[in-house]
């Protein structure tokens, strides 16, 4: 496996090794000890989760507070979709950046997204299968969201903008302005 830091240091890509001949590949998808070697710190995924799409979903951009707030670790298994997290902790040195990575059925890559960070993706194949583990229980009353449209934040979704498909919920969600955030200076992992 091999870890890549990005513009935001914390999100981090993951290209796993894939072993493959005429009968089809082998692919060691999660490896915690590495993962854990490579970021200095534990993380525990108690919830797996995955979503089928059609081309054009844009499911995003969603996070949840503390104490329900979540680290992420996404990967496509069937299609491909263009990945994206926002880091929204409040003082940080990246605060409103984001970084956006295709993520896709061929490459096998990962992306680590850690508490802090919202986080949507949009769908760029039909039948797109999208998975990912999470650090805590999904939390209603911790939920929240970004507005995936927000011109502080300055996403290219790729998709064109008719084209995309959202929930009611996902096209409430306030721009960053106006959303509750992150407190770089606190500790999100304990």
């Amino acid at each position: 496996m091999n870890f890549i830091r990005t513009a935001i240091p914390d999100v981090i890509i993951i290209e796993p090794t894939v072993f493959g001949d005429e009968r089809g590949y082998f692919v060691e998808t999660f490896r915690q000890d590495k993962l854990e070697d490579f970021l200095g710190f534990s993380v525990n995924f108690v919830q797996d989760n995955e979503s089928k799409s059609s081309l054009g979903v844009l499911r995003g951009l969603h996070y949840q507070l503390a104490p329900a707030a979540q680290t992420k670790l996404v990967r496509v298994i069937k299609g491909k979709v263009l990945d994206v997290a926002v880091d929204i902790r409040a003082g940080s040195p990246t605060f409103g950046q984001h970084v956006s990575v295709e993520l896709s059925e061929h490459d096998k890559r990962q992306m680590f997204i850690p508490r802090g960070f919202a986080h949507g993706f949009v769908v760029l194949e039909n039948d797109t299968i999208f998975a990912y583990k999470v650090d805590n229980y999904y939390s209603p009353e911790n939920d929240r969201g970004l507005a995936f449209d927000d011109p502080a934040i300055g996403i290219n979704w790729i998709v064109d903008k008719q084209q995309l498909q959202l929930s009611a919920k996902d096209l409430r969600q306030p721009s960053l302005e106006k959303a509750e955030l992150f407190d770089f200076a606190s500790p999100l992992y304990v």
